[in-house]
């Protein structure tokens, strides 16, 4: 399973990706977050879905960016890779189910090139066709999407600073890597800041965050101690038996 997460919020796009892969009963670590400076700008993608799949959109994309004019719109470059995504799906896809595999790559973009007003964030499909991630969930997440979810519906805006954004993707992270198997550490983390036109990478160990992951924990804890319980006590002292008594009849 996988996580990544983009954030768009007025200051700019915010990136994050576990790196765990898992094959049968083997656990392994690769990146699922790539990264591009080109003389037009910015940009970064994650993907989930099959990592042979991934490894030749990837290999093809970059040969796109090494023998195409730069891009002057971040939708220009999505549209590429949606083609790519077509394209593979045409060489691969029937090989895949005849094995009993998926081709179920998804892809999160965003940056901002030269033409841009300015920073963008797309959720690209398996079958190649895509959506802007608005202002209004400033938010997508694939892979392992349901743990996550909460922190994020409960404080993201998209007012939000950078700094805000990434510490909430983070607290999104630890909540779906307690509960998924499939999401670990190593984490990587790409910031960009809105008319930069560079990238901020960043690769975080377990060891980098264990202690923001206790003191969220601890905080929790808290919290539901500091919650005024008298709507509980009041429940409480009206409790009647609930069990229904059952009487054994005798046969004669």
């Amino acid at each position: 399973m996988t996580f990544c997460l983009g954030i768009t919020v007025e200051e700019g796009l915010v990136g994050i990706a576990d790196t765990r892969i898992t094959a049968g009963n083997e656990m392994t670590t690769a990146q699922k977050l790539s990264t591009y400076e080109t003389q037009s700008g910015a940009l970064f993608f994650m993907t989930s879905g099959l990592r042979s799949v991934r490894d030749k959109v990837v290999t093809y994309f970059e040969e796109a960016l090494e023998t195409c004019p730069p891009q002057d719109k971040i939708y220009k470059a999505v549209n590429t890779i949606s083609g790519i995504i077509r394209r593979v799906a045409k060489e691969d896809k029937e090989y895949l189910d005849e094995s009993g595999l998926h081709f179920n790559i998804h892809v999160i973009m965003g940056g901002q090139f030269s033409g841009d007003s300015c920073h963008r964030l797309y959720l690209i499909y398996p079958q190649g066709n895509w959506v802007e991630i608005s202002p209004g969930t400033p938010y997508h997440i694939i892979g392992e999407t349901g743990y996550g979810k909460p922190v994020l519906d409960r404080t993201l805006k998209h007012a939000d600073s950078i700094n805000f954004a990434l510490k909430v993707g983070c607290l999104a992270f630890d909540s779906t890597r307690i509960s998924a198997a499939g999401v670990d550490f190593p984490l990587d983390v790409v910031v960009y800041t809105k008319g930069s036109f560079a990238l901020v990478e960043h690769r975080f160990e377990k060891k980098d965050l264990e202690h923001i992951s206790l003191w969220w924990q601890e905080r929790l804890r808290e919290s539901v101690h500091a919650l005024p319980s008298e709507w509980i006590e009041a429940i409480a002292a009206n409790l009647s038996p609930a069990a229904r008594k059952l009487h054994c009849r005798l046969e004669e």
